[in-house]
């Protein structure tokens, strides 16, 4: 006995069971092979009204023709429709689908290909005059495997039966007000649906501001103050988005220009009053001079002066200098510059953002002017040095972040 057989003989031979409108869809082996069906409920056989409506969709299924369409076809017993034997294949509700791989809502653009093809079939529907009327949970199927969307009974069909919360029962909050009131039917019930079917699949996952506001006119208690269509709704959706992005990649653009504006101005060198001195009599000088004054007596030596071994020597002493301010920096300047070069401080609002880098870079020009004085750097020599090791850890780190949004601290 395999898995499959193991579950159905748990549930009295029956696998996949979903309670629709009309009926108990399952999937049931029959002379080996598994197949679907909808067994009709036994209440609805009663009434003729409904009797005339399930025979009216079981002409009008097999000439539906879209991808999201599942055909079946009728049997019946005493003259009477007991159940629908649906086409090949595996096909569960959306409800199962989120109790038996709760993730799936983390797969990219899973609620947005769902809207998709809801609308899609509903469109195709709505050319045809058919309304669904109610997208559940349970009476939305996905085919197993690649998780397309399935319709299979549609509810105008039915808007016949007198009590539309009979019909519904459980499902009755999918419904447009409307048609539970026996109101004027459009293709705005279909909208309304559609959105609180929406709604509920938000209820597992945090939901995106382009579908709050969307979903919140679909939802509207008036028909007049929703979309006019389906169609409509899918492009709010995405006209919202595309909004969204747009205003996104100019507020980071304004903030990467401040950002720049600020570093240039926190990098240039502050002026400073000096207080005139007047210059002394050279009159003074003049008669040191003259008076034989030797500056080597002094310890003042000409450059140009020195010995070949005094200049080398002098270089070999300032190289020594700039290696050891390197590396003392450049240890600094991965620690410091690590302080915004992190995820966290990526998904930070750009007002801390800013705040943040503002800090690190007055951290960077304090230990570079004080490294610069240990080594007996000059300050020129030393803000070089110091620049050069910044751009290469910044652009690093960017590399190590990935993405063109990166932010970095910039020269």
């Amino acid at each position: 006995m395999n898995y499959e057989e193991l579950l159905a003989a748990k549930n009295n031979g029956k696998l996949n069971r979903t309670q629709l409108p009309i009926g108990e869809y399952y999937r049931v082996q029959t002379d080996g092979k598994w197949r679907g069906c909808v067994e009709i409920r036994q209440e609805l056989n009663q009434s003729i009204v409904f009797i005339e409506a399930l025979k009216a969709e079981c002409s009008r299924n097999q000439q539906l023709v879209n991808r999201h369409q599942l055909h079946f076809t009728a049997q019946e017993e005493n003259g009477e429709v007991q159940r629908l034997e649906v086409e090949n294949g595996v096909y569960i509700s959306i409800q199962q689908l989120l109790d038996d791989t709760p993730s799936i809502i983390a797969q990219k653009n899973f609620f947005d290909n769902i809207l998709v093809e809801l609308v899609d079939i509903t469109t195709y529907l709505h050319s045809q005059g058919i309304m669904h009327v109610c997208f559940s949970p349970r009476s939305v199927f996905v085919r197993k495997g690649d998780n397309s969307v399935m319709l299979l009974s549609h509810g105008s069909f039915y808007l016949g039966m007198k009590d539309q919360n009979e019909l519904y029962g459980d499902d009755a909050s999918y419904v447009a007000p409307e048609v539970l009131q026996h109101g004027t039917i459009d293709e705005r019930c279909d909208v309304y649906s559609i959105g609180r079917f929406m709604e509920n699949l938000f209820g597992h996952s945090a939901m995106p501001v382009e579908y709050k506001q969307a979903i919140k006119r679909a939802t509207s208690q008036l028909p007049e103050d929703r979309f006019a269509t389906p169609q409509e709704l899918l492009k709010a959706v995405q006209g919202r988005r595309s909004i969204i992005k747009t205003v996104v990649a100019l507020v980071i653009s304004l903030v990467v220009a401040l950002f720049v504006v600020a570093l240039y101005f926190d990098m240039m060198p502050e002026t400073e009053q000096v207080e005139f001195v007047k210059p002394a009599p050279r009159q003074a000088i003049d008669d040191i001079i003259d008076d034989g004054f030797d500056p080597a007596e002094m310890g003042i030596t000409n450059a140009d002066s020195l010995s070949e071994e005094e200049k080398v020597s002098m270089r070999e002493y300032e190289a020594k200098a700039e290696a050891i301010f390197r590396k003392n920096y450049e240890k600094d300047a991965q620690r410091i510059l690590g302080k915004i070069y992190n995820k966290e401080n990526m998904s930070n609002s750009e007002k801390l953002f800013l705040s943040k880098s503002k800090s690190v870079i007055e951290e960077l020009v304090q230990r570079q002017q004080e490294l610069g004085e240990e080594a007996g750097l000059s300050q020129k020599r030393s803000e070089q040095i110091a620049s050069e090791i910044n751009d290469r850890i910044s652009n690093q780190k960017k590399k190590e972040l990935g993405g063109t949004n990166t932010r970095g601290i910039q020269k």
